[in-house]
């Protein structure tokens, strides 16, 4: 079953299946998925703000990203349920199902995404005339204009819905230059809302993204986009998540990342360490042996029982790029982090230095 041009099913389906709304030549399919509820509250991700993802997967299929797990967890209770068929999703038990967070995309149904933000946008308003303005986020698990955008336009109606809403915080986070189709969208929320769009790029060097982010736009064309948006009188800046420990966390890459942001007219920065969570590892690891393997063995010892880079690399590496970013004149957003001490020493950055 294919959507029509509203996004709403162009067909019935009567089966308790989930249906296949369309089938990419290159192997992605994707599937319709059904919600009563759109937005992730505070308290529910622990992120501090509202958050909502229009797609669940994500076709540019970053090899860092821990929103897998999220997607592995939505097949295997459709799989329980016995809504999704075995041939659309019969890899999934192969090795190569950790690549179907990228090839096997759920859309949520845009008429029920509609009508969940009607019931979800209360509790938003009730929550503001308790604690004062509220932030809402798109694009914290997968990307909001990935391809399916371009064609489901799931994101457009979201923030088409929100132009009803008025004085929240909205942040949009995106690989894509997609975003600058939205460009007259935004500048009208920006006159209701106060709109951030953060353009997620992790380093200037094609070898990296070519690596660690094979199927997303190229950083040219990302920093081309911070360009239109910051022209169109936006507020929009780099998002830099997450810094891969050893890979792009010297301070030439910092300062490449943050010249090239200048240049495109970058408000803000906000920079986030790797989160090296266990639906991660079998993609990122082989990657960063092969980039380099005594950099591997590194990785395999510092995240031995953790997620999280150790505090004192953390707190080094947040002072070198809040130093670099100062350099530049480029702020760093108001969601960051406390800063660290400025008596822990770069030194601490060698944990993930290569060796001579």
């Amino acid at each position: 079953m294919r959507l029509n041009r509203s996004g709403s099913p162009a067909t019935g389906c009567h089966s308790s299946r989930l249906p296949v709304l369309d089938a990419r030549r290159r192997g992605t399919v994707f599937v319709e998925l059904p919600v009563r509820s759109i937005l992730n509250a505070p308290e529910s991700t622990g992120m501090g703000f509202w958050s909502l993802n229009p797609y669940v997967g994500c076709e540019f299929g970053c090899t860092y990203c821990y929103a897998r797990f999220a997607h592995r967890y939505v097949v295997e209770r459709a799989r329980a349920d016995d809504r999704i068929g075995t041939q659309e999703f019969a890899d999934l038990g192969n090795p190569a199902g950790l690549e179907a967070f990228e090839h096997r995309i759920f859309v949520k149904s845009h008429a029920a995404v509609l009508a969940a933000l009607d019931r979800d946008l209360p509790l938003v308003r009730r929550r503001a005339a308790r604690d004062g303005i509220q932030s809402l986020v798109v694009g914290t698990a997968t990307d909001p204009y990935q391809p399916a955008e371009r064609q489901y336009q799931l994101t457009r109606a979201i923030l088409g819905r929100l132009r009803s809403e008025r004085g929240l915080r909205i942040g949009v986070i995106t690989k894509s230059p997609l975003v600058c189709r939205d460009i007259d969208l935004l500048r009208t929320l920006a006159r209701q809302h106060l709109v951030s769009v953060y353009v997620s790029l992790v380093s200037t060097d094609p070898a990296v993204i070519q690596r660690f982010e094979a199927r997303s736009p190229m950083p040219h064309a990302r920093l081309r986009a911070l360009g239109r948006l910051a022209a169109a009188g936006l507020r929009a800046g780099l998002i830099v998540a997450p810094i891969l420990p050893g890979i792009t966390d010297s301070s030439e890459q910092i300062r490449a990342l943050m010249h090239a942001g200048k240049m495109a007219g970058a408000q803000f920065v906000f920079p986030s360490t790797l989160r090296l969570y266990p639906a991660i590892r079998p993609r990122l690891l082989p990657l960063v042996e092969r980039h380099d393997p005594r950099l591997a063995a590194r990785y395999h010892s510092a995240f031995r029982g953790r997620a999280g880079v150790p505090a004192a690399y953390e707190a080094a590496l947040r002072r070198r790029f809040h130093r670099i970013a100062a350099e530049y004149g480029i702020p760093q957003t108001d969601g960051e982090r406390e800063q660290p001490r400025a008596s822990v020493p770069e030194a601490q950055l060698s944990l993930f230095a290569r060796s001579a």
